[in-house]
């Protein structure tokens, strides 16, 4: 595993709900990006850790290849990769997002 991939891994592995995204949380550089932290502060999110990608262009690319996925942002919740603001907008609107963040019983 390259030191980038380690260090996504251990970002991933070390906080329960991390987005990977363009921008801040407070200043998001994308449409996109945007969204995805909408979504998140809909459901209730107060442990979120955001990465943001244009700091970083080694986590930029590395992070397409640590999930497989050609786009960003990024969500991850509980060590699981979940997919962009398109996939979280649909699981939000069935209700299966909420789910997956709810704290563990």
């Amino acid at each position: 595993m390259s030191d980038v991939q380690q260090r996504i891994d251990d970002l991933v592995k070390n906080h329960r709900v991390v987005l990977f995204m363009k921008g801040t949380a407070q200043f998001p550089m994308c449409g996109f990006s945007g969204r995805a932290v909408q979504i998140l502060k809909a459901c209730g999110v107060n442990d979120l850790t955001t990465f943001n990608v244009l700091e970083d262009e080694g986590v930029r690319q590395g992070i397409k290849e640590y999930a497989n996925w050609p786009t960003i942002p990024q969500l991850y919740i509980n060590g699981e990769f979940v997919g962009g603001s398109d996939i979280m907008m649909e699981m939000y609107q069935a209700g299966e997002l909420q789910q997956a963040l709810a704290p563990s019983a």
